[in-house]
């Protein structure tokens, strides 16, 4: 004989074994969904896959959020005479990058990016230039088409591995060999050159630099910050000025970045501490913000339109952010979203102000700050280490 405070079994058949409230006599948890069909009147639920914990991935992101935007800052002069010496590693320990981040030339620095990137607002990189390129600005783009030509004259030896062709090795020596000459050729455009005088011996492990690492056969944000400082030691010497910045991000860094790239394929350099999907790319950051500044008030391309392929296609040769994306695209396999998830995140932000703003932050967090990186940033006298 049944309770007669309970249903009659058949009154819940679906619902046998689930509890039921004492109160009205539903059940208390809800049944299995049944299986989505074809036949279902609305599409299945958008699948997008969980990304698992990366050990690169950023944990101070509210902190970066939250930090002032970097602003455009004047180089400082060096007034001769000038007493050059060879650059030496200075940063061991979190506690140098706080010191210098509050030195002088720790802020001008990041002002220089800065400026550089508030130059090409708008700029698409065949736009004429505002103003004819300096004979500087010559210079270093006959400096980088002669780097270009050593790689045409350095092919890639056989071997297995899947990084590091050790050809690469024999195109760093041929840079060695040339770097006083090339350093030469921009420091002669100078209005009293003898004031330059011995200027290689703190130019050259800057620009060796820039190009990766030739016992490692690596390359990565690291070396591409060491490029910046030897653009901005040039800015201090007084060889580049506030009137070429759109030449050298639209020209200069642009045929740098071509440089990079055609190594980076030809040599397979290994990107060097790179953070793997939670990078904006394995091995730039730099374009990333200048690009951000080119699309600045564009008409019609947002951040979402890098996923756009006709976009991408058509557009890649004017501005560098599309340009990185497509070359990101190109090596990497599989969903966007799950290897490039900080590029995908970020194609969500309503406009590329924002975007070249946070990237700048970011920039100042995620390279200029870690140790493992400014490890290798080189101090003389034209960028100075002050205890």
């Amino acid at each position: 004989m049944s309770n007669p405070g309970s249903p009659p079994a058949s009154a819940h058949p679906d619902h046998e074994h689930t509890p039921l409230c004492g109160s009205c006599g539903a059940p208390t948890t809800a049944p299995t969904p049944a299986p989505w069909s074809g036949a279902s009147d609305s599409p299945p639920p958008a699948y997008r896959p969980i990304r698992l914990p990366a050990i690169n991935a950023p944990t101070n992101t509210a902190a970066i959020v939250l930090s002032p935007v970097p602003q455009p800052l004047p180089v400082p002069p060096a007034a001769p005479p000038h007493a050059f010496q060879a650059p030496a590693k200075r940063i061991a320990s979190p506690d140098d990058i706080v010191r210098f981040h509050a030195s002088l030339h720790g802020r001008h620095f990041l002002g220089f990016v800065a400026a550089l990137s508030a130059s090409v607002h708008g700029r698409k990189l065949s736009d004429p230039l505002p103003s004819p390129p300096s004979p500087a600005v010559s210079a270093l783009l006959d400096l980088i088409s002669a780097l270009g030509a050593l790689v045409e004259s350095t092919p890639p030896l056989p071997h297995t591995s899947r990084y590091g062709n050790p050809a690469f090795r024999l195109w760093h020596e041929k840079l060695a060999d040339s770097a006083g000459g090339l350093i030469a050729r921009i420091t002669s455009t100078a209005a009293s050159p003898a004031d330059l005088a011995g200027a290689d011996v703190e130019l050259a492990p800057y620009l060796l630099d820039s190009f990766g690492n030739a016992t490692r056969i690596d390359y990565g944000t690291g070396h591409e910050t060491n490029f910046a400082a030897f653009l901005y030691c040039l800015a201090r010497l007084g060889l580049i000025t506030e009137s070429d910045y759109p030449a050298i991000v639209l020209r200069v860094f642009a045929s740098y970045l071509n440089l990079m790239r055609t190594l980076q394929d030809t040599y397979q350099l290994e990107p060097a501490g790179s953070h793997g999907v939670w990078g904006l790319d394995d091995f730039h950051f730099l374009p990333f913000i200048f690009g951000a500044a080119q699309l600045i008030d564009h008409k019609y391309m947002k951040p979402k339109s890098i996923h756009n392929p006709d976009i991408l296609e058509n557009f890649s040769s004017e501005y560098m952010y599309l340009a990185c994306v497509s070359y990101v695209k190109k090596i990497k396999k599989g969903p966007f979203a799950e290897h490039s998830p900080m590029l995908d995140d970020i194609s969500g932000v309503p406009n590329w102000k924002k975007v070249n703003s946070g990237l700048l932050k970011m920039y100042k967090a995620e390279v200029l700050e870690k140790v493992p990186i400014m490890q290798h940033f080189l101090f003389g006298s034209l960028i100075k280490w002050e205890d």
